[in-house]
């Protein structure tokens, strides 16, 4: 039987893509004289499976269209969309997963391209140069073949799914391989802490803190669906929120700390199967360990970022959605208002 450790990956990418929609919010009305109940709103579409994304130094959402093999600028004001990487590799399950910058320089996170899966490419982390040019600064690909877990795996490249910029380098998910790992701009790559079966999936860095978004092995319970803190010098996981299934990704607004589930599972799957369609939600962080769910009926949702308090998601349908004053009401979130950054 096939490890299900990379089930949740796999249905990132291998989903139907479905019609866009314009998403409720949360079933539940605002009362009264309260403030309305935050909507997802759609600012942009066209992009073909997109998984990562990242606000850029412009205050620009940067996406990595993976299907495309680009990454996709698109202006948070007006929703347009120009191509800033093009040419990117791309499998059937792989291409480009992420984005990030250090400084005004953009950096691509592409895994699970090599010969396994049809490909002829190597898997990591690239610098873009230009629209039609890249460099790759970090093998991550070679290395986890040469340094493979003490766990059941198929892919022995791994599947890198998303990093973020920490000192000299970044930190790196892999959700098949359930490590993380730091690679620097030297191409140095080291493993920072093998997990068990959790599928790490995004993060949020706040200094040397990584919030880390744990999606859980089939059947994708909800208990399994975590947020989790640990620290890059003592990285035993702490559990900070759980209570959703398939968690993937994780990031700070103005104020406190929102995760995003995929949807609920369809249950023990064979692995590649998606979450249910329009079962998606973005939730809040609570300081209790629980969830607050913010709005509901996303379809499929791969990742998520913030501009002070208005949140960005992008589905793996190939839609931008807009979620505005997420954090209307800031009672017992996680973090408050002390100066965690966004990510």
């Amino acid at each position: 039987m096939v490890n299900t450790r990379a089930a949740l990956l796999a249905a990132f990418m291998t989903a139907a893509l479905m019609p866009t929609v314009i998403l409720p919010a949360a079933a539940n009305a605002a009362p009264p004289g309260s403030a309305p109940a935050p909507v997802a709103e759609v600012l942009a579409s066209g992009l073909t499976g997109p998984i990562g994304s990242v606000i850029g130094p412009d205050g620009a959402l940067y996406v990595a269209d993976r299907a495309g093999g680009r990454i996709v600028r698109v202006d948070t004001d007006d929703g347009s969309m120009s191509t800033v990487a093009s040419g990117l590799p791309v499998t059937g399950p792989g291409g480009v997963f992420d984005v990030t910058f250090i400084g005004d320089t953009a950096y691509a996170l592409i895994s699970v391209v090599g010969p396994e899966v049809g490909g002829s490419d190597t898997g990591g982390i690239y610098r873009i140069d230009d629209v039609d040019s890249r460099t790759m600064v970090a093998d991550t690909d070679t290395w986890s073949r040469q340094n493979p877990p003490d766990a059941d795996i198929f892919l022995p490249s791994g599947v890198q799914y998303a990093f973020a910029p920490y000192g000299d380098g970044f930190i790196v998910t892999d959700g098949h391989h359930n490590r993380l790992l730091r690679a620097g701009l030297d191409g140095q790559v080291s493993e920072l802490v093998q997990l068990a079966n959790v599928v790490p999936t995004g993060l949020q860095l706040d200094g040397s803190k990584i919030y880390l978004a744990e999606a859980g092995p089939i059947p994708h319970n909800p208990a399994d669906g975590r947020v989790v803190a640990l620290g890059v010098k003592h990285p035993a996981e702490r559990v900070v929120a759980a209570g959703y299934s398939l968690i993937v990704d994780v990031e700070a607004a103005s104020c406190g700390l929102y995760a995003l589930s995929q949807g609920d599972s369809p249950g023990m799957v064979d692995p590649g199967s998606p979450g249910l369609p329009n079962s998606g939600e973005l939730l809040r962080v609570n300081g209790n360990g629980t969830f607050t769910q913010i709005v509901a009926g996303l379809d499929r949702p791969t990742s998520l970022s913030f501009v002070g308090d208005t949140a960005y998601i992008v589905t793996l349908g190939g839609d931008v959605l807009t979620v505005a004053d997420v954090a209307a009401d800031r009672h017992g979130m996680w973090g408050g208002c002390s100066g965690m950054g966004a990510g």
